[in-house]
């Protein structure tokens, strides 16, 4: 487990920092209607608490790594970002997925930390590609695929919450070797 840090021109530095235990409140507070419109609205205590969990034993059985997204004026978090392994069609990928919480976006908070999330998935596997699934609505999450050197590959229908079939955005960054050529 590692933390990762970068320094936002102009503004306070940006880290990464294990999903911990304490970070139930910061899964709580990413649960606002206006962060989760695109993922089908608020989940109940109960699924996040679920998620909350998901997230520690990720880290304990490595089938993901969720973070915290920090500044020093707000180690207790300011959004949350993380990846898991995924198999797309027999390509190997890893998934991403963030958010950040509203009173914090618009400052590059969502860019830093996806470039120490980047590398922290080249860390875990440099051959393998990382992907996100943004809503083709979802403006600022598209946006910051693109700038983050993601390519689009197309749209799929995907189904989240179950029950809930949108057309998603496919974009993916290819593994490091690939990116050079």
């Amino acid at each position: 487990m590692s933390a990762a840090s970068a320094f936002m021109g102009g503004m306070s530095d940006v880290s990464l920092r294990p999903w911990s235990d304490d970070d139930l409140d910061l899964l709580r507070r990413t649960n606002a209607p206006e962060l989760t419109a695109n993922l089908g609205g608020p989940e109940s205590d109960e699924q996040v608490a679920t998620r909350h969990e998901r997230y520690l034993r990720g880290w304990r059985d490595g089938s993901s790594q969720m973070y915290a997204i920090t500044t020093p004026d707000h180690p207790e978090g300011v959004g949350a970002i993380g990846f898991w392994p995924r198999d797309e069609g027999g390509r190997a990928l890893f998934e991403a997925g963030w958010t950040v919480v509203a009173a914090h976006q618009g400052h590059g908070i969502a860019r830093a930390a996806l470039d120490l999330l980047v590398a922290e998935a080249r860390a875990a596997d440099p051959a393998r590609a990382l992907a996100a699934y943004p809503r083709v609505d979802n403006e600022a999450s598209n946006a910051l695929c693109r700038r983050a050197g993601f390519v689009l590959e197309g749209v799929e229908e995907f189904e989240y919450p179950k029950g809930t079939w949108l057309a998603s955005n496919v974009w993916v960054l290819p593994p490091e070797a690939d990116a050079t050529a």
